[in-house]
């Protein structure tokens, strides 16, 4: 009876989970939904979590979103481990369009020199995703993000015209954007 008991007690102690994977924005952690919600329901201190993560993002600039995978132990602790912002993210920073094309092989949403994409490319080597990864496959690897997101890698750009152009493609995504919600009423009114 007491080999039943104790061996109860190990297997109690074992959790078999997988690593959550989430997507919170550096230095903005708090309590409430939806972060609160999916670390409650697996036994982890909210309060402290937030805390912690809030410390070791306190370098980053607020707001940038970072994948992070929170392994959960029998004693309800975690490890708690941050990575690099994706790709898509550092594109859209350097090229200074705040979203793609929708058609991506008719329209050009922006632009990237070949500097921009270096410079990426030395950041995201610090990933886990790409350790022992040459140089030159993580700048393919940002180069074909930025075609599936519209925007062309040039060798230089000229300021003064790159100004005009995010100008008018401002103009674009605005109209764009009320197509999308005509149509989006349209089919409401349709449904109601």
């Amino acid at each position: 009876m007491s080999k039943l008991k104790s061996g109860k007690k190990v297997v109690e102690k074992v959790i078999h989970s997988t690593p959550m994977q989430l997507w919170i924005s550096a230095g903005l952690a708090h309590p409430g939904p939806p972060l609160g919600p999916q670390l409650g329901q697996r036994g982890i201190n909210i309060a402290q979590f937030c805390k912690d993560f809030n410390e070791r993002t306190k370098d980053v600039k607020p707001g940038v979103p970072l994948p992070c995978n929170i392994s959960i132990n029998a004693d309800r602790s975690y490890n708690l481990t941050i990575r690099v912002p994706p790709l898509t993210y550092f594109i859209r920073q350097a090229s200074g369009c705040e979203r793609g094309a929708i058609i991506p092989s008719t329209e050009t949403a922006g632009y990237l020199s070949v500097k921009h994409v270096y410079e990426i490319a030395k950041v995201k080597s610090a990933d886990p995703i790409y350790d022992c990864v040459p140089l030159n496959k993580i700048c393919e690897d940002i180069i074909e993000s930025a075609k599936t997101c519209g925007i062309k890698v040039v060798y230089k750009l000229d300021n003064e015209w790159y100004k005009e152009f995010l100008i008018e493609r401002q103009k674009i995504v605005e109209q764009q954007l009320k197509e999308l919600d005509e149509k989006r009423q349209a089919k409401m009114l349709r449904t109601g």
